[in-house]
Parts: structure tokens; sequence; C-alpha cells
């Protein structure tokens, strides 16, 4: 079937564009020698791994279940970072989990000798904020529990660990990276002599059309020759990036001094981002409010009176039974949605290089009532 026969709401993979991502990535590895995992928190739709992992070198989770999916359904190498590990996680976590990476030396002693085949790292906090005001997605703002700062480096522990893990970036270009990398050295570069790898992170928009990827091989090919280490990226958003559609059809407009669409996707159960970032998706076809000569608030059919998605403006009259299309929906979307109000979870869609579609996953009342049972 086609996009436009699909019922809604649903989530659309784009399989071409995925693919288009991968090949980069996977152009990154070879140049650099770098590997690429896929940070599961933002992509975790297992039925594209094996694809996904035809192109980088494994993935990376943030708890027991990610990793679990990651090592069952992908392979490769298997990493993990947690604030911190529960006892009862951990000892399954040591068994599918190559690279091990603790949030404070508290938690490193607690462990190590729990874990004597896997490679160990810590995570530090380099104090180098590059996130403007998004203090919500900044692991360097002030007081931040993520990562041990230079203050707190335990150096007599560092025979103890195998590499050192920093993560401060969302969704920047390679230069953020640079000065993130300027004050990583000033603070921790002494021991990256001394370990065997260094794992970047996230954030790294290296599929974006405008990331400067001669820059960020630059800065991995300088790191990998003064220290003699591996590197590590992680990115989420970048494998699954613009790949995404989520479908949806109007069901009313109302007009209380705003025409409002009321369609049957919801911000607060299938794309929380908008709210929580915030920020205006992207929407084919459409334009920022007053640009076309029918502007609309685009809203849903949940009870809370701020579920907006936000203002848009179209060349023509929207009706009710109209689907629209918003874009970029693979990331942050599936891995984060809810069944607030009893709304229904949007069936998950595959699309091929021809746009042909296949629906790979429905779910129904038994999916909302299981949580709650």
């Amino acid at each position: 079937m086609r996009i436009c026969d699909l019922p809604t709401p649903c989530y659309v993979v784009d399989e071409k564009k995925l693919e288009e991502n991968l090949r980069i990535l996977r152009g990154l590895e070879q140049e650099t020698g770098c590997k690429v995992l896929l940070a599961q928190k933002a992509f975790s739709m297992f039925y594209e791994y094996p694809l996904i992992k035809a192109y980088i070198s494994g993935t990376t989770a943030s708890g027991l279940y990610e990793a679990r999916l990651g090592h069952e359904e992908m392979g490769g190498e298997t990493h993990i970072f947690s604030p911190a590990y529960k006892e009862s996680d951990f000892e399954e976590i040591t068994k599918i989990c190559d690279h091990i990476i603790f949030n404070s030396f508290a938690q490193l002693l607690k462990y190590r000798e729990r874990c004597p085949e896997g490679s160990i790292g810590i995570r530090v906090n380099p104090e180098c904020s590059t996130q403007g005001e998004h203090a919500l997605y900044d692991p360097c703002a002030p007081g931040s529990r993520l990562g041990v700062t230079k203050a707190n480096f335990r150096e007599d522990l560092l025979p103890l660990i195998d590499g050192i893990h920093f993560h401060t970036l969302c969704e920047q270009n390679a230069d953020a990276l640079a000065r993130t990398l300027e004050a990583v050295e000033e603070r921790f570069g002494a021991y990256l002599h001394q370990v065997k790898w260094l794992n970047m992170g996230g954030g790294h928009h290296i599929t974006r059309p405008d990331y400067d990827r001669r820059l960020l091989r630059e800065c991995i090919c300088r790191v990998r020759e003064t220290y003699d280490v591996e590197i590590y990226l992680e990115p989420g958003e970048a494998v699954a990036l613009n790949a995404g559609y989520l479908v949806t059809e109007v069901l009313d407009i109302v007009d209380n001094g705003i025409q409002t669409l009321i369609l049957d996707a919801s911000a607060a159960c299938h794309m929380p981002d908008v709210l929580e970032m915030p920020y205006r998706p992207p929407l084919r076809d459409a334009y920022e409010a007053g640009e076309q000569p029918y502007t609309y608030r685009l809203s849903s059919n949940t009870c809370l009176a701020g579920d907006v998605i936000g203002d848009y403006s179209f060349k023509h009259p929207v009706s009710v039974g109209d689907k629209l299309y918003f874009e970029d929906m693979a990331i942050y979307s599936m891995v984060k949605n809810n069944t607030f109000n009893g709304i229904p979870l949007p069936a998950i869609a595959v699309m091929d290089g021809e746009g042909s579609c296949r629906i790979v996953r429905t779910f129904g009342y038994e999916d909302f009532k299981g949580r709650l049972s």
C-alpha cells in the first residue's frame, strides 16, 4: 500500500533515507577507524536492526532492557551507561555488555570486581556547556549529576578503568565537539594517555546536510593519533534523522477565535518532545503561520488543553478527513510515546525505496490495559 492508504495514526520509517544515513556513518568508520554505535534511546525499532548492523559496529544502552535489545537483535558491540546500576540488573548486564561505563567512582568500586571480562569506563564531565538555553539537555549544566568533574576525579583509581566517556552534545555540529574536546583535553588529557579508548558520546548530527564532517574526521583522527586510543561515537538521531513520518487524520475543525484542527495524533502521547523541548515539528506541504492563506492550530483529541503541536499555514483549506504527514518522526517518538487518556499507540510501518508501505506492528486495547494491570 501507499503511505496515504495507511490507517492513522501511524509511524512510517523511510528505509531509503535510513540507509542513506547509514552509508554516511559507515563511511565515517572507514575513513577514521572509529566505531559508531546506535544510541537506542533515540531509535529502538529493532525491525530495522538487521539493516543497521550491516553498516555500524553495534549499540549503546541506558539500562538493562536496551542492552538486552541491542545484544539480542543487533549483535556487534554492546555498550551501556547508567547514572547508577541496580543490584538486581547487574549480573545480567555483565553477561551481555562489552563496555560498562560508570557515572561515579563509588559505582565503579561497588561493581568493579563483578565485571572482570567487560571493558570498564568512567564518564567525565568536562564542564563545557554548548547547549545555550536548553538546560534540560545539558549534561554540563551547573550541578549536573552526569559525569565526574576534574575536581572529583580519582587518579589513584585510573588503573581500574580502560576508557573515558563523555556525552555533552544535543543535535549539534562538529564545532561544538571541537570546543568540548579542548575542555576534555585540558582537564583529562593526562589520563587519556593511560587508557585504551575514548567514547565521545552522542548528540552529533552527523547526517544533517550542513554537518561539518570534515571537522569531525579531523577531531577523531587527531585524538586517535595524539593519545593512541580507540574512538567511539554514539549517535542516536543521526542514524534515523529525517527517516520517519507520523501520519494523522483530521477528525474535526473547531473555531473559537482560532481555527484548530483536531487530529488523531497527539503531541503529549506520540511526540512528547514537542512539549518538552519545545519545538515545532516539520509538516509536509505546510508553512509557518501566516505565510499562506489558510492558517490552523494543530491539536489532538486528548483532554490536555496544552496538547498543541503548533500553528501552520497551507495553500489550500484543510478539511475533515484529510491526512497530514509530520516529518522527522523516527527519532524520540516511538521510544517515548504513551497511552495517556487511553489514546491508542500509532501503528508502525516501513516504506521501501519505491514508496511501498507495509505495516509491521499494530496496537490495541490490550496494549493499553496491559500496562495498568
